[in-house]
């Protein structure tokens, strides 16, 4: 049998399906994380945590005695790009000169922060 191709029917493909795909929600708000490390003295944290960050003397004190403390400490709550760039400040700000033992930065992550925050920080969104 032969098919006029006029005649031929068309059909149409079948729209994709478009079901309600559950979408897992970013986190709107990161913690930037400084981590321990024996080769950094407090001095040099509390300049460190001073020019990256802007706190004053007494903020930044805190977060050196944390750090040492805890193991951590959240220098800032703030939205992702700017935590990612805080985090590689602080990857990039080099060695401490007051110890012969210290071979770099000191060590920082970004974390969402509902993981958790510095107390009475969380959720600000400081400069």
């Amino acid at each position: 049998m032969w098919h006029n191709s006029a005649m031929t029917e068309t059909r149409a493909k079948p729209a994709p399906q478009t079901g309600d795909k559950p979408k897992t929600k970013q986190p709107w708000l990161w913690n930037v994380v400084l981590l321990d490390s024996d080769d950094h003295t407090y001095d040099y944290v509390i300049r460190m945590v001073q020019e990256l960050f802007a706190h004053d003397v007494e903020k930044a004190f805190l977060i050196a005695d944390r750090v040492n403390h805890d193991g951590r400490a959240v220098c800032l709550t703030t939205h992702k790009e700017h935590a990612e760039l805080k985090r590689d400040q602080v990857l990039a700000f080099g060695r401490d000169p007051m110890l012969t033992t210290s071979k770099g930065s000191m060590s920082a992550i970004i974390e969402p922060a509902e993981v958790g925050g510095d107390d009475g920080d969380r959720g600000k969104d400081e400069k």
